[in-house]
């Protein structure tokens, strides 16, 4: 929705002002947008665009922009990326309704996308929500912890464990119901009493690391020769093809892809078939990324995807959290990192596994967070294409407008 400065400058030769449209107009971001929420300096790389009545229009100047997007970029010119200059945006050719429509169509997109935003925040907090459990128990170990040193202070190493695991007081556990300290009581006797050194530093006592391809099923993706067109289809078609920029627009789970394969290019080229709630990593240049098949769907070669079945010591979302604070730069030096890291550094990347009875506890804690945001993107996704759909017919006047 905003950008996300990390640059700064004392000398401002261009700036936006809050709720200016922000558009790239070169490079390989051109045509993404969003929105100024306080002052910035601008470089030459952004329009800050404004409706000359005031923010009550800002949405239907997008919206004429999004509309005209792919006539605005195969115009745009540049060898390598496209360039968007002034003069183009300023002759966007558009149909302009009066004032009181263009108020209107404004309002409702902005009612779309504020709903989105909405799930897109409840989605980073569910999300982080899930990590913050992780992190306790499987990279900080703190209900290990609290076991050592209740055992070094003659306190009971259990409830100890239990106030680790749930943040509330020693007294505060004895006000809870009996099936929820039952509950409580019975991971927190699952975390082990003491620490033992590995390969990779300390770790508590019967956890191991274990090689992911140990683990998983570990399987690259593929690209069908780009010089034979027909393999490729935009907008539609039988398999979803997922490249490193479609997994940065994702969110946890990845529901879509800008390319799609045909059924004959996956079955004549062998592409690999990515089973549904698999966890994906971006292993090449972005390295990385992670998410979540929502469907079957394929990818290209810097790709690797892990296969689990419900027999496996880990689960999706126990895996996807681990990856996501994953330190990728001890596959390699910083220096080569985008070289160092190939498929056989992956198939041997170390996964921290506690016991099997632990990591389903896990995996039942955080199952809803995940599933709650698998239908906010899936009502994400419904929004968007609702606003696509309608964009055209209310900028074209095929859909009255009433004001």
């Amino acid at each position: 929705m905003h950008p996300t400065p990390v640059q700064f400058t004392t000398d401002v030769r261009k700036k936006a002002n809050p709720g200016d449209l922000l558009f790239c107009v070169r490079g390989s971001t051109t045509g993404r947008m969003n929105w100024a929420d306080q002052e910035y300096a601008i470089g030459r790389g952004l329009a800050a665009i404004r409706h000359r009545d005031g923010d009550d229009f800002q949405h239907f100047v997008r919206a004429v922009i999004e509309l005209k997007l792919p006539e605005l970029l195969a115009a745009a010119t540049g060898s390598t990326f496209p360039n968007v200059g002034r003069d183009q945006l300023l002759d966007i050719p558009a149909s302009i309704p009066p004032k009181g429509e263009q108020r209107v169509i404004s309002r409702f997109f902005k009612d779309i996308d504020d709903k989105i935003e909405i799930n897109r925040r409840i989605n980073q907090t569910l999300e982080a929500m899930a990590q913050a459990i992780f992190k306790s128990w499987f990279v900080d170990f703190d209900p290990v912890k609290a076991k050592i040193a209740a055992k070094q202070e003659g306190r009971d190493p259990l409830r100890a464990a239990m106030s680790a695991i749930s943040g509330k007081l020693d007294a505060e556990l004895d006000a809870l119901l009996p099936e929820q300290y039952a509950q409580l009581a019975a991971t927190a006797v699952l975390f082990p009493d003491e620490m033992e050194e590995s390969e990779l530093g300390e770790i508590p006592k019967g956890w191991a690391f274990q090689s992911a391809e140990t683990l998983a099923e570990v399987g690259i993706g593929k690209t069908p020769p780009r010089k034979e067109p027909q393999w490729f289809t935009e907008g539609e078609g039988d398999w979803r093809w997922v490249s490193i920029k479609d997994m940065g627009a994702s969110g946890v789970f990845q529901q879509r892809s800008s390319e799609f394969l045909t059924a004959d290019a996956v079955s004549r080229f062998n592409v690999r078939v990515v089973p549904d709630r698999t966890v994906l990593l971006s292993f090449k240049l972005t390295i990385g990324r992670v998410a979540i098949t929502d469907g079957s769907m394929v990818t290209n070669e810097a790709i690797a995807h892990f296969k689990l079945s419900s027999d496996d010591a880990i689960s999706s979302e126990y895996l996807y959290l681990y990856l996501k604070g994953f330190d990728y730069s001890t596959l390699g030096s910083t220096s080569s990192i985008a070289d160092a890291v190939n498929s056989k550094t992956i198939r041997e990347m170390p996964i921290t596994v506690a016991s099997r009875d632990l990591i389903d506890r896990f995996t039942k804690s955080v199952a809803p967070l995940f599933e709650e945001i698998r239908n906010r993107q899936n009502e994400i996704a419904s929004l968007i294409s609702t606003r696509d759909a309608l964009l055209p017919k209310l900028l074209s006047g095929e859909i009255e407008v009433p004001v």
